[in-house]
């Protein structure tokens, strides 16, 4: 079943902010970043706290938006797995087995705010 945690992040004078989530368990499904009054232009870097998994990278983003975030795959040796047509990378779901969701803000603006609905199959 579906759950979700909302993250409101307020950035600091210089217009960053690191926040980190509850504890997150299963698929990450998506990301819903909800622009409140954060800069155009702001940046963010968001990772599995514990084992550095890149969940959405993005910069200069100005508006609501939402994210079904997917990592790249590999066989049973370590090489990616691709489509032979295109060399694609095969993407299958993130996991966070408890662990915390954190947030990298930069260039928000000065005490702006936005935040992040991070959706699980918890």
């Amino acid at each position: 079943m579906p759950a979700t945690q909302v993250v409101s992040i307020t950035t600091d004078a210089s217009g960053d902010a690191t926040v980190r989530s509850g504890p997150v368990h299963g698929r990450i499904l998506k990301i819903i970043y909800t622009k409140d009054t954060f800069d155009n232009g702001v940046d963010f870097t968001i990772t599995t706290n514990d084992t550095g998994q890149t969940v959405w990278t993005e910069s200069n983003v100005n508006a609501t938006k939402s994210v079904l975030p997917r990592d790249a795959t590999h066989d049973n040796v370590g090489a990616a797995s691709l489509y032979a047509a295109v060399g694609e990378p095969v993407e299958d779901y993130i996991w966070a087995i408890r662990e915390q969701i954190k947030f990298v803000i930069a260039q928000g603006g000065n005490v702006k705010k936005g935040s992040f609905r991070i959706v699980t199959d918890e």
